[in-house]
C-alpha cells in the first residue's frame, strides 16, 4: 500500500498549532485514502449497482462520509447552513440489516457521480477551514469542535472498510487496480491448527476517561471480570481447515447450525462462504481487485452464523466444549501484544493498510506462539455487544451503539487488513448482526464449560431524559390529569371518525417511545414512528418485541424507584409488526416519508431547528384530503437561533403568538377542522412535576 496512513492523533499535546496541523493532516489522508479506494470503480453504472441487496448501493457511501461532517456539525451548532439539503437526507443513515429483506431501493432517488465529487470538493473546503480558524484547547474533550473533526474521520475510516466490502462484491470488470491496491501475492498449503493454553486472568473491559485517543461511546465505561483458563486456536482458522468442515456437509446437516442460522441457511441457500467461488471442480476467492485460486492458507472469512455452525461441528468430535471466545477472553490473548497503534513503529499484523490490501496467509504474524493476534481479518466472538458499567450516549452521534444494545450484534475484535485509525486500536468495540458478511474470519476456544460467560451490564435504563419519557408514556398517571398521550391518541381517533379520514399509513413524528403509537397502530395498516433522537427508539423496539424495560426513577435526592415495564402492564395486548420506528429529522425527511393519511407532530415545532421549514415541506408527505394533527406548547427550545424562532414576538406591533404562525403558515393548503387542549404532566421526582397544556390542532390538507 503507498498511501502510508497516519495514526490517528492523540487528544493530548503541547503545541496548539501542532495539534491544529496534526488535524489537518489525518482528515486529508483520511479522505485522500477513501476517495483512492473509490477511484478503483471505472464506470459510474458500477455505483448503483446492488451486489449486496441488503445494503445501499455504493453511491450511497461515497457520499455518505462527506454528509456526516456537515450533518454533525449541523447538530453541535458549528454552522447554520447546509451545503446540498437534498443530499444530506438521502445519504445521512446506512442501513443496519434489520432484515433480509427489508431494504427497498425504490425509495431513492440517487444523485449522479459527479455531483457527489462535487459536494465532497465543498466539503473539503468547509471542513478545512473550520480546523484552520476553530479553537482548539488540549487536551481535546468530547462535544468540542476538534473532537466532531475526529469523529467525522473515524467514521469515514470505518465506510473505507465495509464500502471495500461492498466493492469486493462488484463484478471484477467494473473495478481497476492500481499500485496503492496491491493485493497478498503468497499463498501455500494451510498450517495445522492446535490448542494452546492460556491463562485465565482478572480484567478491567472498557477505557478510561482520560485515554489518550479518541473512541466511541461504547468503548468508554469499566467493567470487571474474571476470565477462567481456556485453549485457544494457534491460528484463525484458514480456508484449508473450514473446507473440512464443508465436506463434512457442514453447511446440508441442520443440526450444527442455531435456529436463526437455519434461517439464514434456507434464505440464502448457501453453500460456501461469500467470497468463494467453485469452477470445474475448483474452489476460487474473490479479493477486492481480483479472483484467485483458493489459498488454502488465508483466513476463512465467514459470518458468525457459519463461524457458529463450525464450532459446532469441531464441537461433535471434543471432548471439551468448542465455540468462538468472549470478548474478554479476546483480550486475554490481545494483551500478549505490548504495542498498539500509536506506539508501534511497524504494526505486528496485517492491519493498517501496511502491507497489503487483502488478507494474508494465518502463520505470517506470530506473537507469543499465537498468530493474527490482531489484524488480517476480524474475529468473531461469542458477546453481544452491550455497555460498559457508566456507558454514556455521545450527543452527537446518539445513534451509533444505543441501537446495536438489542442482543442480535455480536462483536468482531481485532481488525483486519483495512482498519485504520480508531478500528486498529486494542479498545475498538464493533458489532455487526450475525448474518453480516466484513472482513471477519475466526479463532476457536476450547472450554471444560457448555456455558458462555456473560456479563450482565445496563440492565436499567439510567439516563434521566428517557427515563422520564418512559414514565409519561407508560408508568403511573399524576395529579388526576391521566396518560397524555392516550389521551391524545383517544382524541385523534374520535375526530379521525368525526370526518370519516381514511387510516391506511400515520406517521408519528417526534413518538419518543411510542406509546401513541401502540395505542393507534391497531386502527391503521402501517405506522411509521420517527423521533429527532435516536436515543429513543431501542426502547420502543424493546417494547414492540415483548420484552420488558427496566428504568431507573428518581425519587428525592440520591434515591430512585426501580421500575419495569412492557406492553402487556400498559394494557397493550396487540400485535403491533405493522410499526417502524426510525430515527429522522422531521425537517429534512427522506423522499421515502409520504403518501400518508394522517401525520402526528408531537413537539416537533418547539424542538425544530427550523419550524417554519417544517410547517412549510411537510405537506409533501400528505395525502390530498389527509389529516396534519400538531401538538405545540409553543414553548421554543431557548438554543433555537432567534431568527428561526417564527411566534411569540410582536409583528407589525400586534402579538403574533404561536397558533398565528401556524394559521398563518397552513392556511394556503390547509382548513383548520378541529383543536383542543389536552393537559400533559411531566415527572421530575416524587413531589415535582411539571405541566404543559398542549394545543392540539386537526388540519385538513385541501384537494
Amino acid at each position: 500500500m503507498t498511501i502510508k496512513q497516519l495514526k490517528t492523533p492523540l487528544l493530548t499535546g503541547t503545541s496548539v498549532a501542532q495539534k491544529r496541523a496534526e488535524l489537518k493532516q489525518y482528515y486529508a489522508n483520511t479522505v485522500h485514502t477513501y476517495e483512492s479506494l473509490f477511484s478503483l470503480i471505472n464506470n459510474d453504472d458500477a455505483y448503483y449497482l446492488r451486489p449486496e441487496p441488503l445494503r445501499h448501493p455504493l453511491i450511497f457511501y461515497f457520499g455518505h462520509t462527506a454528509t456526516f461532517y456537515v450533518n454533525k456539525l449541523m447538530l453541535g451548532k458549528f454552522i447554520d447552513k447546509r451545503i446540498n439539503q437534498k443530499l444530506e437526507a438521502i445519504c445521512a443513515v446506512g442501513v443496519d440489516e434489520m432484515s433480509w429483506d427489508d431494504l427497498n431501493g425504490t425509495h431513492y432517488d440517487w444523485p449522479k457521480v459527479d455531483e457527489i465529487i462535487e459536494y465532497r470538493r465543498q466539503v473539503f473546503a468547509l471542513v478545512n477551514d473550520l480546523i484552520d480558524n476553530m479553537e482548539i484547547s488540549l487536551p481535546i474533550c468530547k462535544g468540542s469542535l476538534a473532537w466532531v473533526m475526529l469523529m467525522g474521520c473515524e467514521h469515514e475510516r470505518i465506510h473505507l472498510e465495509t464500502s471495500s466490502v461492498i466493492m469486493r462484491m462488484l463484478p471484477v470488470k467494473d473495478l481497476t487496480s492500481n499500485q496503492d491496491w496491491l493485493a497478498c501475492t503468497s499463498a501455500g498449503a494451510a498450517p495445522e491448527n492446535t490448542l494452546l493454553a492460556v491463562e485465565g486472568k482478572a480484567l478491567t473491559l472498557g477505557r478510561a476517561d482520560d485515554h489518550q485517543t479518541y473512541g466511541w461511546d461504547n468503548e468508554y465505561g469499566q467493567t470487571k471480570v474474571q476470565v477462567e483458563p481456556f485453549k485457544a486456536s494457534k491460528f484463525v482458522v484458514s480456508n484449508g481447515e473450514f473446507i473440512e468442515f464443508i465436506e463434512a456437509g457442514g453447511y446440508q446437516n441442520k443440526s450444527y447450525w442455531s435456529e436463526e442460522g437455519q434461517q439464514w441457511l434456507a434464505f440464502k441457500q448457501a453453500k460456501m462462504p461469500r467470497f468463494w467461488s467453485e469452477i470445474n471442480n475448483q474452489y476460487w476467492q474473490r479479493n477486492l481487485l481480483n479472483e484467485i485460486p483458493l489459498p488454502l492458507n488465508w483466513p476463512v472469512e465467514v459470518n458468525y452464523l457459519e463461524a457458529k455452525a463450525f464450532c459446532n461441528w469441531k464441537n461433535s468430535s471434543s471432548e471439551h466444549y468448542i465455540r468462538m471466545p468472549t470478548e474478554a477472553e479476546w483480550y486475554c490473548l490481545r494483551d500478549m501484544v505490548d504495542s498498539d497503534l500509536t506506539n508501534w513503529r511497524q504494526a505486528p499484523g496485517n492491519i493498517n493498510l501496511e502491507y497489503f490490501a487483502s488478507s494474508s496467509p494465518v502463520d505470517q504474524f506470530s506473537e507469543n506462539d499465537f498468530f493474527d493476534l490482531l489484524g488480517n481479518v476480524w474475529q468473531w466472538t461469542e458477546s453481544a455487544i452491550d455497555g460498559f458499567e457508566g456507558f454514556q450516549v455521545d450527543p452527537l452521534y446518539d445513534d451509533f451503539s444505543t441501537p446495536t444494545f438489542d442482543g442480535q450484534h455480536n462483536l468482531i475484535k481485532g481488525g483486519s487488513w483495512i482498519s485504520t485509525g480508531n478500528e486498529a486500536i486494542k479498545h475498538a468495540r464493533y458489532a455487526f448482526r450475525r448474518h453480516f458478511f466484513q472482513h471477519a474470519g475466526f479463532r476457536y476456544i476450547e472450554s471444560v464449560s457448555e456455558t458462555i460467560p456473560t456479563i450482565p451490564v445496563n440492565q436499567y435504563v439510567t439516563d434521566k431524559k428517557i427515563c422520564t419519557e418512559l414514565e409519561a408514556h407508560f408508568g403511573d398517571n399524576y395529579l388526576g390529569l391521566g396518560n397524555y398521550s392516550v389521551t391524545l391518541a383517544r382524541y385523534v381517533l374520535k375526530q379521525l371518525n368525526n370526518f370519516s379520514i381514511a387510516k391506511g399509513k400515520l406517521l408519528d413524528l417526534g413518538c419518543s417511545v411510542g406509546r401513541c403509537s401502540f395505542e393507534l397502530s391497531p386502527y391503521f395498516e402501517a405506522v411509521d414512528s420517527v423521533d429527532f433522537s435516536a436515543q429513543s427508539i431501542p426502547y420502543s423496539v424493546q417494547l414492540q418485541q415483548g420484552k420488558t424495560v427496566r428504568y431507573e426513577l428518581e425519587k428525592e435526592g440520591e434515591l430512585v424507584d426501580f421500575k419495569e415495564i412492557n406492553l402487556n402492564s400498559a394494557g397493550l395486548n396487540a400485535n403491533y409488526r405493522n410499526i417502524h420506528f426510525k430515527q429522522g429529522d422531521p425537517s429534512n425527511l427522506k423522499a421515502s416519508f409520504d403518501d400518508y393519511d394522517v401525520i402526528i407532530a408531537q413537539q416537533v415545532l418547539e424542538q425544530n431547528y427550523d419550524p417554519l421549514q417544517f410547517l412549510r415541506t411537510i405537506s409533501g408527505s400528505l395525502k390530498e384530503g389527509g389529516i396534519l394533527i400538531l401538538a405545540s406548547a409553543y414553548d421554543f427550545n431557548p438554543e433555537i437561533k432567534p431568527e428561526k424562532r417564527f411566534s411569540g414576538k410582536k409583528v407589525n406591533g400586534e402579538n403574533f403568538t404561536g397558533f398565528d404562525a401556524v394559521q398563518q403558515a397552513l392556511s394556503a393548503q390547509f382548513s383548520l377542522v378541529a383543536s383542543e387542549n389536552i393537559a400533559k404532566p411531566s415527572r421530575h421526582c416524587a413531589r415535582k412535576f411539571t405541566v404543559t397544556n398542549q394545543h392540539i390542532t386537526l388540519w385538513k390538507k385541501l384537494v
